[in-house]
Order: C-alpha cells, then sequence, then structure tokens
C-alpha cells in the first residue's frame, strides 16, 4: 500500500513524522509498554535519536502505520490529533520567518517573480508533507476525524494552518497578490511569463479559500482600470474593423488566461468587464464612427465580427439593429429621393438590398429582428417619393422582357424577376405600377417585342400571386386577346385566299378589347388604295366573327402599326422594315421624286410632331433612305425630301428604328391623373360599400374601415373630400344631430 522505504525528514525543519508519533507513545508509554515488544521500542527510540541528532533514517512506513493503529486502539485518539495538530503548527508557523526577513520594500518585477517563486516552493512542499502525513495518520483520519463531525480532516488542517499562519499575515498576501497581478500584467502587454507559476500560485488561494476575497476583487479592479484606459485610447488612435480585432484578441487572450491559470469562476465577471470596457462604453461611437463604411464596403468578415461582439454586450444587439434600420433607410432614401439617379433606381435599389440581404444572412446570422428590420426599412424609404418608384420599377421590367435584352438566359430573367417582386412588395402605390406596367406590356405585345411569352406570363403568374386576381384580370386579357387575335387572322387568310383577285399585301391585325388596354388618342392617317381596300376587307371578317355580341364598335389605332417594304437601289434590292407612318412617308416616293414637310402632311394626314420625328428618323439617322435638303439632324419647316437611291448596307434586311419621343413629363403626370382618377371611384365605391353593409358609421370609424380596405396610400383630406362628393349626390347624408356621424341613403 505504501512505499516501503521513506525519508522522514521534513524539509526545512527539524520535525519528523516519527517524532510525532514518538511525542504521544513516550506520553502514554506506562500503558503501551506491555503491548510493544523490547525490539520494536529500541527501534522507535533509535529512529528519535537519529532524527534528533538530524541525519536521516530510513523507517518502515508500515510499521508506522500500525504503531498510529495502535496508538488510536488504546483510546488515545483525541491525543494523538492535538498532538499532531499542535507539531504541524509549530512547523508551519516557523515557515513565516522567511517571507517576513524578504525585503518587502523591493519593486523590480525580478524580486517580486523570486518571492513568487519562494512562496510557490513553500507551498509545495507543505502539500508534500501534509499528503505523507495524511498516508501515515490515515487510520486516525478515517476513525476518530470521520466520527466527529466537527473536526477537520488532516488535509483540511494543514490547509487552514498554511491559511492562517502564512496566507492571512497581510504583508506576506499583498505581496503575494500584488505580485501576481504584476505578472498578469506583463503578460497583458505581450511579455512571456511563467504561466504554471501562476497556476500553482492561484490553485494555492483558491484551495485556501481565499481566492475570490483577497485575489480576484483587487484582479477585476485593476482590469477594469487596464481596459477602461486602454478603450478610450484605442477608441482615438484606431479605425473601427482594426478596433474589433483587437477587442475580440483581448477577449481571446483573457479567455485562455482562464483556461491557462484563472479559477473557472473568474470567468464570467472577468469578460463582462473587458466587454463592458471596450465594447459596452463605446458601443454608440463604434456604430457612428464605423457602421457606415463597413456597410459601404461590404466588410463582411468585420460586419460578423462586429455583430458576434455586440451579441455579447448587454443591449448591443437593440442598438446595432437601430444604426441597421437608420442606415438603410438614409442610404435607400438617397438612391430614391435623388432624381439624378432616377436612371439607374432600380438596378441600385436591387444591388442595395442583395447586399443588405448578403449582410443579414452572412453576418447577422439570420437574425430574424434584422431581417425584419431590414423589410421595414425598405419599406420607409421606398415610399418617401410616391409613384416614381413604382413607374421606374414597370420601365425596369419592360427592360428587361423586352426583345433584344441579352443580358441574361432564360433562368437568370427568372431569378431577376423574383428580386423586382421583392422591391415590389415594399411599394404602397402598386396602381401605379399597374398603368405603366400596362402601358409598356402593350407595347411589347402589339409591336412585337416581347422577349419571351414564358417569361411574360412568368411574371404575370407572379403579380397575381402577390396582388390578387383582380389586379392582372385586365393584363391577362391582353394576353387572350392577342390569342383571339391569331384566330381571326387565320380565318382572314383563308378568306383572302379564296377570293378571285388575291391581295399582294399581307395584313396583319390585332383586334382589342379596349377596357383591357392602354387608351390610345385617335389619329386619323390616309392610306394608300391597296392598304384602304384590305382594311375594308378585314373589317367585314372582324364585324362577321362579332355578330353575335350586339354594341360592338370598331375602330382603328394605326399609331402602333408596322410594315416589311421592299425596294430597289442601285446596289440592289432590299426589305425595309418600318412603322406604319414611316411607310405612309415612303410610298409616296412612288409617286413622285420630291416633296416638301407640307406637301407629305397634306398627303398622309400624319400629326406635325410625329411626322417630323418620322422623317428625321428615315433622313437623318444611321439608315437613310431618304435625302434631306438642306442636310442637317433636325427637321425644319422649309427642307425637302427626295429618295435616296445611292442608299447601301450590308444586311439585306434593314430595320429603320422610329425616333421615339421621350415620355414628357405632361405624359407622366396624365398617366399619375388616370391613376388617381381610378384611385377615386374606387374610394367612393368603398365608401358606398362600407355604409351600405353599416347603415349608420361615425367619420372616424369609417375612416378607419377606408384604411382597411384601401391598397393604396390616401390622406385624410381626399377622403374627406369624396366622402362630401357622395353626400353631395346623395349615396348617404349626415346626421342632423351628429355632423360626424353618416347615414347610408338607399
Amino acid at each position: 500500500m505504501y512505499q516501503n522505504q521513506f525519508n522522514l525528514l521534513i524539509p526545512g525543519g527539524n520535525y519528523s513524522m516519527l517524532h510525532i508519533v514518538h511525542t504521544v507513545y513516550v506520553t502514554y508509554r506506562p500503558k503501551l509498554a506491555e503491548n510493544y515488544t523490547e525490539d520494536t521500542w529500541l527501534k522507535l527510540r533509535d529512529a528519535v535519536g537519529a532524527i534528533q541528532n538530524s541525519t536521516s533514517i530510513k523507517y518502515n512506513l508500515e510499521e508506522l502505520y500500525q504503531a498510529v493503529e495502535n496508538l488510536c486502539s488504546y483510546k488515545v485518539s483525541p491525543t494523538l490529533y492535538k498532538q499532531l495538530r499542535q507539531v504541524c503548527e509549530d512547523h508551519v508557523q516557523a515557515q513565516i520567518h522567511q517571507f517576513r526577513e524578504y525585503p518587502f520594500i523591493c519593486i523590480k518585477s525580478l524580486d517580486n517573480l523570486s518571492f513568487l517563486k519562494r512562496m510557490n516552493r513553500c507551498w509545495q512542499d507543505h502539500c508534500r508533507q501534509t499528503i505523507m502525513i495524511r498516508s501515515i495518520f490515515l487510520f486516525l483520519d478515517r476513525t476518530y476525524v470521520l466520527q466527529n463531525s466537527l473536526l477537520p480532516s488532516i488535509w483540511d488542517t494543514g490547509l487552514e494552518l498554511f491559511r492562517i499562519h502564512i496566507v492571512s499575515d497581510s504583508a506576506v498576501q499583498k505581496r503575494t497578490v500584488d505580485g501576481i497581478l504584476e505578472q498578469i500584467e506583463l503578460e497583458r502587454n505581450g511579455e512571456t511569463v511563467d504561466r504554471s507559476l501562476l497556476r500553482s500560485l492561484l490553485g494555492m488561494l483558491s484551495d485556501l479559500q481565499v481566492y475570490k476575497d483577497s485575489f480576484e476583487e483587487q484582479f477585476l479592479i485593476e482590469t477594469n482600470r487596464l481596459y477602461a484606459a486602454e478603450g478610450q485610447r484605442l477608441m482615438q488612435e484606431r479605425d473601427v474593423p482594426e478596433y474589433l480585432h483587437h477587442v475580440a484578441r483581448r477577449l481571446e487572450e483573457e479567455n485562455d488566461r482562464i483556461m491557462s491559470y484563472l479559477d473557472q469562476s473568474t470567468q464570467k465577471p472577468l469578460i463582462c468587464c473587458v466587454e463592458k470596457q471596450l465594447l459596452g462604453e463605446h458601443m454608440t461611437a463604434i456604430l457612428q464612427k464605423g457602421l457606415s463604411t463597413l456597410l459601404d464596403e461590404n466588410r463582411v468578415t468585420e460586419l460578423a465580427l462586429l455583430y458576434q461582439l455586440f451579441s455579447k454586450v448587454k443591449g448591443g444587439l437593440p442598438t446595432l439593429l437601430q444604426f441597421w434600420r437608420d442606415y438603410i433607410k438614409s442610404f435607400g432614401g438617397e438612391i430614391v429621393c435623388t432624381p439624378e439617379k432616377d436612371k439607374d433606381m432600380v438596378q441600385d435599389l436591387l444591388d442595395f438590398k442583395d447586399k443588405m440581404d448578403n449582410v443579414a444572412q452572412n453576418c447577422f446570422a439570420r437574425n430574424e429582428g434584422f431581417i425584419n428590420a431590414m423589410k421595414e426599412a425598405f419599406e420607409t424609404f421606398i415610399n418617401k417619393r410616391p409613384n416614381k418608384p413604382a413607374e421606374l420599377i414597370a420601365k425596369y421590367v419592360d427592360s428587361k422582357l423586352r426583345a433584344g435584352n441579352k443580358e441574361a438566359t432564360e433562368e437568370e430573367l427568372e431569378r431577376i424577376l423574383d428580386k423586382i417582386m421583392i422591391i415590389f412588395r415594399f411599394i404602397h402605390g402598386k396602381d401605379v405600377f399597374e398603368a405603366f406596367y400596362k402601358k409598356d406590356l402593350a407595347k411589347r405585345l402589339l409591336v412585337g417585342k416581347s422577349a419571351s411569352v414564358d417569361a411574360e406570363k412568368s411574371m404575370l403568374s407572379k403579380l397575381k400571386h402577390e396582388c390578387g386576381a383582380a389586379f392582372t384580370s385586365k393584363l391577362e386579357g391582353m394576353f387572350k386577346d392577342m390569342e383571339l387575335s391569331k384566330d381571326i387572322m387565320i380565318q382572314f387568310k383563308q378568306y383572302m385566299q379564296n377570293q378571285s383577285e388575291p391581295s399582294n399585301i399581307e395584313l396583319t391585325v390585332n383586334i382589342l378589347t379596349m377596357g383591357y388596354w392602354p387608351s390610345y388618342t385617335p389619329m386619323e392617317v390616309h392610306l394608300c388604295l391597296d392598304c384602304f381596300v384590305i382594311c375594308h376587307q378585314l373589317t367585314f371578317n372582324i364585324l362577321r366573327h362579332f355578330l353575335m355580341f350586339a354594341g360592338r364598335k370598331l375602330q382603328w389605332q394605326p399609331t402602333l402599326g408596322h410594315a416589311v417594304l421592299k425596294a430597289e437601289f442601285k446596289e440592289g434590292k432590299k426589305e425595309v422594315q418600318v412603322s406604319l407612318f414611316q411607310t405612309l412617308v415612303l410610298l409616296m416616293f412612288n409617286e413622285g421624286e420630291e416633296f416638301s414637310i407640307e406637301e407629305i402632311r397634306t398627303a398622309t394626314g400624319i400629326e406635325e410632331g410625329e411626322l417630323r420625328r418620322t422623317l428625321q428618323s428615315l433622313a437623318c439617322g444611321k439608315a437613310r433612305v431618304l435625302n434631306k435638303n438642306p442636310r442637317g439632324k433636325d427637321v425644319e419647316d422649309g427642307d425637302r425630301f427626295n429618295f435616296n437611291n445611292d442608299f447601301k448596307h450590308k444586311l439585306f434586311r434593314i430595320k429603320i428604328n422610329q425616333i421615339q419621343m421621350k415620355e414628357t413629363v405632361e405624359e407622366q403626370v396624365s398617366t399619375t391623373e388616370r391613376v388617381f382618377q381610378d384611385r377615386q371611384y374606387q374610394i367612393d365605391a368603398a365608401v358606398v360599400r362600407i355604409m351600405k353593409m353599416r347603415k349608420t358609421l361615425s367619420h372616424n370609424l369609417l375612416v378607419s374601415e377606408l384604411y382597411n380596405q384601401l391598397k393604396f396610400p390616401v390622406k385624410p383630406g381626399d377622403l374627406k373630400k369624396r366622402i362630401e362628393s357622395l353626400i353631395d349626390r346623395d349615396y348617404m347624408e349626415r346626421d342632423k344631430e351628429t355632423p360626424n356621424q353618416y347615414h347610408y341613403v338607399a
């Protein structure tokens, strides 16, 4: 069970474990003498004599253990325990002199380190001695001490004596704690220290149950002071990314310190102290100084670190969320409310949304609060400028769905449309989007400019899912008209083939339901004879097809028409793809060589502004099939035009684009006014519907109901005007006694 031989001389003193046994043995020799053989007593006496002479004697541990057991069996355990404690106490008291004689006035770190090493040696020696003493007196510890709950065990007695006579000495304790704190500060400043020494000494304080009172409180005070000063200094000296990495490094160092030599109970207050001084005290300053820069430069690593650090501090995430929300509102508001950026507004919004999504997903741990704050911020800033974002989103969709858009494959186009729908959800005035989208969709369908029918229907499906069937009913009607027009044109071509004199003009016409399509200003033009004849034949067939529907009216709309003409130049024959207005102008040169602008206007009946743009596209563009005299980029009143027989082009079929009149402010206002008029009708219908159901209602409750039902932003003043209008038209009336109360008039 034990080592057979052991040197019993206690290091640093004149006491031995056998001396303890011998002291008690001599005291009670008359009672025990008969139980010991003469040989055993001689051994004990010789051993005592040898120890008293400071010579090293090896004894059998088993005999020592048996001697203690015999003493306990003769009912002398209390005295044995008391003698043991006294001998140990005398020995420990003798150790304090080596520390009291130490030069306490020295302040050099090497002297302090030497002191700590001496303290550690004393502690380690004491632990080894106590373990060996307990081994020999194990029988006493497991019988007498165990049966007396008020008595500390031999090990606890050793700790108690060391705490009382050495560590509790104020000068020794102060020097020890100050030395440990000095070593920790040196390590924090980048120097290498003996961690095993610190681990041993702090373990000593913990075992002696003085760690918290003697060390931890002072340690946290010093830590608080250090990091408070460091935080103030580094916030002035370093930029935010560098500061954040420094904080993360400091936290990692302190956690490593806890794992290496600090007590685990220190972890929470220590980390809280570091976080408070380096983060908590500077949260607002950090965000004001660096959040915008981090987001502008898309510093994903630093943003993730910022979120991670702020999540550790009380109130950190709510503060970060508020600054994040404010940044989105500010940056997005600048995109939306700057007219100079209208050209790129939608693309900028999509890029900004992608960027913020990436930050929320990869940096902010997909925190639901941050995602909702982002949605709220987008909805706020995108509606700061009424109507314009909705209009520009509709035009952006048009640019993506129009033929000639080679930027994206079908899969990429689908992803773009999905992203656009996310932005679309934030818009309050969705009816404005519908108005502009319908106008652009009509052009794509009628001029054959749609890139893909599947993409068009996919977008329509998305709008229907987002806004309901009522929102897309007219748009779906436009597609039905196009399908119906195809069927009618197939029948018309069969009809023309059965004629005795088939026409040399191939005509395709779209028949549109007026309620589905945007309204176009009627424009009467003078068609050539062949076109006039075939149009009348087509009109007859269309009317015959719709004969079952009474009250239908057919009106020609040449504005969006186009044609392919065959032309002969010196270079050879070419095909020219032109608009209907361009067609009418070019056909005039079959009848004459040169015409003035006034003669062309009289012959074709084209409105003057439209005619000037048409002539400009034919005589001043890249493909100049007409010559203008005098030359110039603009068409003037006195200009004359003739056919350019010398026209050359590498392609056989040449498309001459009509110069599009840029959408004027008046047209945009007109579209917006139509939307506003539609809103008035919807408000009127909602008021009547609510009053018909409720019969009597107060003004405030009626307005509240209207806000719940209307799907577009509306001001209280506008609602009041519509209510007054309905009262004037006898749909409802005021209560005679309570003016704020309304009654429905059946």
